[in-house]
Protein backbone atom coordinates (compact mmCIF):
# COMPACT_ATOMS: atom_id res chain seq x y z
CA UNK A 1 0.00 0.00 0.00
CA UNK A 2 2.85 2.17 0.73
CA UNK A 3 4.38 1.92 -2.90
CA UNK A 4 1.20 2.79 -4.40
CA UNK A 5 0.74 6.00 -2.15
CA UNK A 6 4.78 7.10 -3.38
CA UNK A 7 3.99 6.43 -6.81
CA UNK A 8 0.58 8.63 -6.59
CA UNK A 9 3.04 11.27 -5.27
CA UNK A 10 5.46 11.07 -7.53
CA UNK A 11 3.42 12.05 -10.28
CA UNK A 12 4.95 15.69 -11.15
CA UNK A 13 7.89 13.84 -12.41
CA UNK A 14 5.71 11.96 -14.80
CA UNK A 15 4.29 15.22 -15.88
CA UNK A 16 7.77 17.13 -16.09
CA UNK A 17 8.67 13.92 -18.57
CA UNK A 18 5.93 14.24 -20.83
CA UNK A 19 6.38 17.95 -21.43
CA UNK A 20 10.19 17.11 -22.25
CA UNK A 21 9.18 14.51 -24.49
CA UNK A 22 6.11 16.87 -26.69
CA UNK A 23 8.72 19.93 -26.84
CA UNK A 24 11.49 17.43 -28.36
CA UNK A 25 8.72 16.47 -30.70
CA UNK A 26 7.82 19.96 -31.40
CA UNK A 27 11.19 21.32 -31.99
CA UNK A 28 11.86 18.17 -34.48
CA UNK A 29 8.65 19.14 -36.32
CA UNK A 30 10.23 22.93 -36.49
CA UNK A 31 13.10 21.36 -37.86
CA UNK A 32 11.65 19.00 -40.53
CA UNK A 33 9.43 21.71 -41.72
CA UNK A 34 11.61 24.22 -41.56
CA UNK A 35 11.57 25.49 -45.09
CA UNK A 36 7.75 25.02 -45.25
CA UNK A 37 7.09 27.22 -42.43
CA UNK A 38 9.36 29.74 -43.15
CA UNK A 39 7.65 30.20 -46.75
CA UNK A 40 4.10 30.28 -45.21
CA UNK A 41 5.26 33.09 -42.21
CA UNK A 42 6.96 35.25 -45.22
CA UNK A 43 3.89 35.09 -47.87
CA UNK A 44 1.68 36.14 -44.70
CA UNK A 45 3.78 38.89 -43.91
CA UNK A 46 3.66 40.22 -47.26
CA UNK A 47 -0.37 39.84 -47.32
CA UNK A 48 -0.24 41.76 -43.95
CA UNK A 49 1.82 44.50 -45.77
CA UNK A 50 0.46 44.80 -49.09
CA UNK A 51 -3.76 45.01 -47.44
CA UNK A 52 -2.06 47.29 -45.23
CA UNK A 53 -1.34 49.61 -47.73
CA UNK A 54 -4.87 50.21 -49.23
CA UNK A 55 -5.94 51.31 -45.62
Amino acid sequence: MNEVRAFIREEDAISTLEIILIIVVLIGLVILFKNQLTSLVSSILQKITSQSNSI
